[in-house]
């Protein structure tokens, strides 16, 4: 699922970093989470911001990916259930996978040309640039 609000009052970013105190800190926004973040690429190429998130164990469906206030925030709930019944017992298990990640967006992004798949316990996010400069 993909929602967009648009920024108020952003100050102007040249590149796309995660939320926090630098490119390599872990984001605030999960301080009070008990699992481990998934581990993220980000690369700038000259017409497109690419996102890898490795994220296994997960759904498509399990993602939902939104454009808040200038942030790109990626969260994600995997909801794991096995119930067995025997003539004497009644066995119930279940376990919960969350995350939630956010990145500061620059200004020269075009927020309708955002697209993300998922495969293979990689979650792929393009971002593409409203205007870049060809270098020589």
């Amino acid at each position: 699922m993909m929602k967009i609000t648009k920024p108020k009052g952003q100050a102007k970013q040249p590149s796309l970093v995660p939320k926090g105190d630098g490119f390599w800190s872990n984001d605030k926004s999960s301080e009070h989470q008990d699992t481990l973040l998934p581990t993220v690429n980000i690369i700038e190429k000259k017409s497109v911001y690419k996102i890898k998130v490795l994220a296994p164990g997960f759904r498509k469906k399990d993602f939902n990916i939104t454009v808040q206030a200038g942030d790109l925030v990626i969260t994600a709930e995997h909801r794991i259930e096995k119930k067995e019944e025997n003539e004497n017992y009644l066995r119930k298990e279940f376990s919960t996978s969350s995350f939630t990640r956010s990145f500061n967006l620059p200004d020269n992004i075009a927020l309708n040309q955002i697209k993300a798949n998922y495969k293979d316990g990689l979650l792929h996010i393009a971002i593409k640039k409203t205007h870049y400069k060809n270098k020589k």
